[in-house]
């Protein structure tokens, strides 16, 4: 029986199971298989077959965003109206094949918008290209999912169940589970808070699906075993998530209001070019990018050139960024802007700094 097969038989058995306290150390180990079937699945093919057209596209800019959806949702048209990239958009399936990078332009910030070939539904065993497409999003800084608002919700469930497969983890944060394999003296299990979904049977034959004997674990939050697997197999990528909706235009005015007042959603219509400024300020927020100016002594402030830095860098990060060689030589810093008690302000290297801030760094 293949990998392919094994997934769908503990998939179908786990469908039937009822779920209650009786099956509560069942559904564990199944979900366990689960997750280690799919993750051989991953694993490159150790046969090299012939090579086809490069895929991956170098990382670039101060950010990099992934387009993913279902085919004919409006990807290529949002590419097209957000950067100076053309992507061939038509009203056919599978117009774009590649992986097509474009430009955004935003508060001086250059964002890297990947658009990806269209998903379809077994997206993660392999189809339409489903697995590089997913390889490309899993190194992206933000996830932008393209839905088509006249479908309802059966594009995004379809998309969140492919992308969970493959260990994304979307608008999660990592759980709070404190895991690490041992040679030897069994299993140390302990934790912090009451524990609602896991005990210690449960995570031991979690564990032994795995071969592992040995190990120390410590909860400090009520976690689930599928969040206990993915700390056991460590390679999960945890990634903000918008949910764009577009072709808005096409629908009543009170599934748009239903759809805007969704968590982390957006509404749109690339048609008619509505919303696309407020779903650029949501993305920048999603990114948590920072604008900083510098300016020398005697001088005004450069707001032509901001350093773009991420949310909570500190002084010596903007050092980095200018030379490698400024943080050893840093005398002080001097600070304009909101995140200091009154402008200008003497800091130090682990001053954290805030959006539009302006800094003047004096050396020794």
């Amino acid at each position: 029986m293949g990998i392919l097969e094994k997934i769908s038989e503990i998939e179908k058995e786990i469908n039937r199971t009822q779920k209650n306290k009786a099956t509560e150390y069942h559904l564990g180990l199944l979900k366990a298989k689960l997750a280690k079937y799919r993750s051989q699945l991953l694993e490159p093919s150790k046969s090299a077959g012939a090579k086809g057209e490069g895929f991956d596209v170098m990382k670039s800019g101060d950010a990099r965003v992934a387009l993913i959806g279902f085919p004919s949702v409006g990807k290529s048209t949002f590419l097209s109206l957000m950067t100076s990239t053309a992507s061939e958009a038509a009203s056919y399936e599978f117009t774009t094949l590649t992986c097509i990078p474009g430009v955004i332009e935003y508060k001086g910030a250059n964002i890297q918008l990947l658009d990806l070939p269209g998903i379809i539904e077994g997206a993660a065993q392999g189809k339409g290209r489903g697995r590089q497409v997913i390889a490309v999003a899993r190194t992206a800084d933000v996830v932008i999912m393209m839905l088509d608002a006249t479908k309802g919700d059966v594009q995004r469930e379809l998309l969140e169940k492919e992308l969970e497969s493959v260990g994304i983890r979307l608008n999660m944060s990592k759980p709070n589970i404190y895991f690490k394999q041992k040679k030897g003296g069994g299993l140390s299990y302990n934790s912090t808070v009451p524990l609602t979904h896991c005990s210690e049977k449960l995570v031991q034959l979690i564990l032994h699906e795995y071969k592992i004997f040995n190990a120390e674990v410590l909860f400090r939050e009520d976690s689930t075993p599928d969040e206990f697997i993915d700390v056991i197999v460590g390679n999960r990528v945890y990634m903000p998530c918008l949910y764009v909706y577009n072709k808005v235009d096409q629908i009543s005015i009170e599934e748009v209001d239903r759809l805007a007042h969704r968590p982390n959603s957006v509404v749109i219509s690339c048609g008619m070019k509505l919303n696309l400024d407020y779903l650029l300020e949501t993305l920048w927020e999603y990114l948590a990018l920072i604008c900083i100016y510098t300016k020398k002594r005697g001088e005004r402030p450069d707001f032509n050139d901001a350093i773009i830095m991420r949310r909570g860098a500190s002084v010596e990060h903007v050092c980095h960024r200018i030379h490698r060689t400024l943080a050893s030589q840093f005398k002080y810093a001097l600070v304009w802007g909101t995140s200091t008690k009154y402008s200008p302000q003497r800091v130090g290297l682990t001053h954290i700094m805030e959006h539009e801030d302006v800094i003047q760094i004096v050396k020794k």
